[in-house]
């Protein structure tokens, strides 16, 4: 490129630096003419002409520029700002959604962009309503629970959020966040034991939280989680089995709660199963998103003690906890729970079988965590 273009570039981009745009305009405008497409700031140019009302010259530079770099942050924002101007919706929602993929991957806004950015969001998030009420109104609002999620799916108000264990993946099962309590019939009788276990629980708390632990401790022969909780009894414990074994003196202080646990089909493998206790979320605790080890099991929850606004998520569904109906989740998939209120909240916590894994493999499961049990400890 010759000295004098490149003279005549450095004036248009301190030009556009100064916001004299019609100067900025001209003197770039002149200098890519000829210019190696390569070495053309065309973003420059595309601001320029878009100052000027100029549209159809911003896109032909930014389509330049685009050419040159597909991944380029700047260029697709302004790609997607062009293309709502011109009233085509769908194209700038895939050139803001390609600009918040790229963004999401690099790990970083650019500071420049910041707001253009917060513009992308804002018209993805009214796009997506505008877009979802059309879809309504073509479909109708008499939709299955299945169908107006995979409307959400689609229109971006849901993500999808798949089976992750950390450990253990048993392949085939159902991605099913929340079970139906009423398909497991033995939950009844647990429930019916609520007011005695309650009771106990009351017994325990008076009696000075003995029993209760932190549930994120630092086993010694194995390095420290990463986790906000550690040590923390925001989170706490209160066995009553804890990887095969009974917690005796909490056993013999809570015997309603050991028999309503008797009725729960809990998986038994020696040195790791049953687990199962209470879990106390004190005010303002959150558990962030993690993912539990295997996804051959659920996790079930009756609640003991309920507390205003207190959330646990499962992918993308979100529930709170209330007086005499039981969760059962699948924690292989993404989750987290808070207590956003101002009171205690205190749920007996277990593990089940998923229904869907054979009893053979069962069997088989079991098997291959005693023997990684050995080899760990050989």
């Amino acid at each position: 490129m010759s000295s004098e273009r490149q003279t005549m570039i450095a004036q248009g981009m301190q030009a556009l630096a100064a916001r004299d745009h019609a100067r900025a305009g001209a003197l770039l405008r002149e200098a890519a003419q000829g210019a190696p497409p390569e070495d053309f700031p065309w973003p420059a140019l595309a601001n320029a002409e878009l100052a000027l009302g100029h549209n159809d010259a911003a896109e032909a530079a930014i389509d330049r520029q685009l050419a040159r770099a597909i991944r380029d942050v700047g260029a697709l924002l302004l790609k997607g700002l062009l293309r709502e101007r011109a009233g085509d919706a769908r194209a700038a929602i895939s050139f803001y959604r390609t600009a918040q993929a790229q963004m999401a991957f690099d790990g970083r806004i650019p500071p420049e962009l910041a707001q253009l950015e917060a513009h992308a969001r804002a018209y993805l998030a009214s796009a997506s309503d505008d877009f979802t009420g059309h879809l309504l109104g073509e479909l109708g609002e008499n939709l299955s629970p299945a169908m107006r999620e995979a409307v959400d799916l689609l229109t971006g108000k849901r993500q999808v959020y798949l089976q992750q264990p950390t450990m253990f993946y048993y392949p085939g099962l159902p991605q099913r966040r929340f079970y139906d309590p009423a398909k497991f019939p033995w939950l009844d009788g647990m429930l019916a034991q609520v007011p005695a276990m309650q009771q106990e629980l009351a017994d325990v708390i008076a009696g000075g939280d003995q029993g209760f632990d932190p549930y994120v401790r630092h086993n010694p022969d194995r390095p420290a989680p990463a986790n906000h909780l550690l040590e923390r009894k925001d989170w706490s414990a209160f066995y009553f089995w804890r990887d095969g074994a009974v917690v005796a003196e909490n056993a013999r202080r809570c015997p309603a709660t050991m028999a309503a646990l008797e009725l729960a089909p809990m998986p038994v493998s020696p040195g790791r199963s049953p687990n199962a206790h209470w879990s106390s979320l004190l005010p303002g605790t959150h558990i962030k998103p993690h993912c539990g080890m295997l996804n051959t099991r659920l996790i079930c929850h009756i609640p003991i003690r309920t507390a205003p606004n207190c959330w646990l998520r499962v992918g993308s569904d979100t529930r709170t906890w209330e007086p005499g109906v039981p969760l059962v989740f699948d924690d292989s998939i993404e989750h987290e729970a808070k207590n956003d209120g101002s009171q205690r909240r205190v749920v007996l916590l277990f593990e089940i079988w998923r229904p869907e894994v054979p009893e053979e493999d069962r069997a088989v499961i079991a098997r291959i965590f005693q023997a990684i049990g050995s080899y760990s400890s050989g």
